[in-house]
């Protein structure tokens, strides 16, 4: 049985208050200060404060606390949210890039001060309890705005009218495995830093970089925040590819993604075990695949890890009750398991997004798809969670690698993108 989290809403406790209460009954709406999260808990371990502390990331919090403090209107603290998120983002992306005061001794392509930087600031919501009051909905808005903006997801912009620079959106994810290891980093994560506003040059000229990043929850994608940051850019943009961390010493593209959730546990420690949810749930397809140009991809020189296109799949066939391996792709009829990409969210935000393309009409036109990271290591001497340190120079240096490999990989495949998905290498790119 998946384990399902319930959450006995504040409002239902108020109003029951008010029945005895006149005072609760006039305060009917507002609602208390809420615990924080199973992530926001993870805070104040001694790695995530060492992080902020040494990238300059640990003044974010108190200073989004001292100016939530000083609104006087929940019109006044949602603008508060939104500028200091969005400062945020912006703060990380200059860090990364190599713009304005590093902040401190770690190294500068890190991505773990945003992650962290922006949980303090949630945490900082979930406990604020204005004079004028919040509702939950009031509150559960102030967090979404939060979580937009300091993770670049409403701030894809592209020059207009300069369509001879070709148009990139990539994304990437937050830190996860957490609890196995809590100084973990996420190599998309720092890409999408890395590369964000960025111009690449490709063969075929230059292209524009937009980035943003997601939260490894299976709740949010549920609630469509994939498709709430795609829809409004892909009819406008030449590529697209989600990157995620993968597997230890290789990079994948992956060909086929499947409509099944896993179970494994997210950050906040809750499981999915599920068809993924999307709209229109009578038309959905068991897989989706990729039109990221993977001939090419594979046959180029983009760096030192080897790259893959990945075609496995787990599937119960047409018919069948148990799961099997294809090593091939599925096979017609049959009921997806896991696609190329596993069946955690880095195969279900490749679902959502080939999906998307598909549901709008572009899987002939639009290159998309999904990319696997190796998983970042740290060094040899570095390898115990309980002892060691949060960085090391061989951490460093396998991250700026994966960084400028997924670069190279991005400027491939937007090569020839113009001239629709399958450019250089025929029609099994949309097969």
């Amino acid at each position: 049985m998946t384990p399902i989290r319930v959450r006995i809403g504040i409002l239902g406790l108020a109003l029951l208050a008010g029945l005895a209460s006149p005072t609760a009954a006039s305060a009917a709406g507002k609602t208390s200060a809420a615990p924080p999260t199973v992530e926001e808990q993870r805070l104040d371990r001694a790695a995530p404060q060492e992080i902020l502390r040494r990238s300059g990331f640990d003044t974010v919090a108190p200073d989004f606390a001292r100016a939530l403090a000083g609104a006087r209107s929940y019109a006044q603290a949602e603008r508060i949210a939104a500028t200091e998120g969005s400062r945020l983002w912006r703060r990380a992306v200059d860090r990364a890039q190599g713009r304005g005061p590093s902040g401190g001794d770690l190294s500068r392509d890190d991505d773990r001060p945003l992650y962290w930087a922006r949980l303090g600031m949630t945490r900082e919501v979930r406990g604020w309890e204005p004079e004028f009051g919040l509702t939950d909905a009031q509150r559960s808005r102030l967090l979404a705005t939060v979580e937009e903006t300091s993770r670049g997801q409403n701030a894809i912009r592209y020059p207009h009218g300069a369509r001879a620079v070709k148009r990139v959106l990539l994304t990437g994810f937050d830190p996860f495995t957490l609890d196995r290891d809590i100084r973990i980093s996420n190599p998309s994560g720092a890409t999408a830093l890395a590369l964000d506003g960025t111009v690449i040059e490709t063969a075929d000229g230059p292209a524009r970089v937009e980035t943003a990043v997601f939260p490894v929850r299976w709740q949010d994608f549920a609630e469509g925040t994939v498709e709430r940051t795609l829809r409004p850019h892909l009819r406008n943009v030449d590529l697209v590819t989600t990157v995620s961390q993968g597997r230890v010493g290789r990079i994948d593209v992956e060909r086929t993604n499947g409509a099944w959730r896993g179970g494994f546990p997210d950050n906040e420690n809750l499981s999915r075990t599920e068809t993924v949810p999307v709209a229109d749930p009578a038309s959905q397809p068991q897989w989706t695949t990729t039109t990221l140009p993977y001939a090419r991809i594979v046959a180029a020189s983009t760096g030192r890890f080897p790259v893959y296109d990945n075609t496995s799949v787990t599937e119960i066939p047409a018919g069948g009750t148990e799961s099997v391996v294809r090593p091939d792709g599925p096979t017609p009829g049959s009921t997806a398991r896991a696609g190329g990409g596993g069946n955690y969210l880095s195969n279900e935000i490749a679902y959502r997004a080939t999906l998307l393309r598909d549901r709008m009409g572009l899987h002939d036109r639009l290159p998309a798809g999904h990319v696997h990271t190796p998983v970042l290591q740290f060094g040899a001497g570095n390898t115990d969670p309980a002892t060691g340190a949060v960085t090391d120079p061989e951490f460093v240096r396998n991250r700026l690698d994966i960084i400028a490999q997924v670069r190279a990989i991005v400027a491939v495949a937007a090569t020839g993108s113009a001239s629709g998905p399958g450019a250089g290498q025929g029609a099994e790119a949309s097969s």
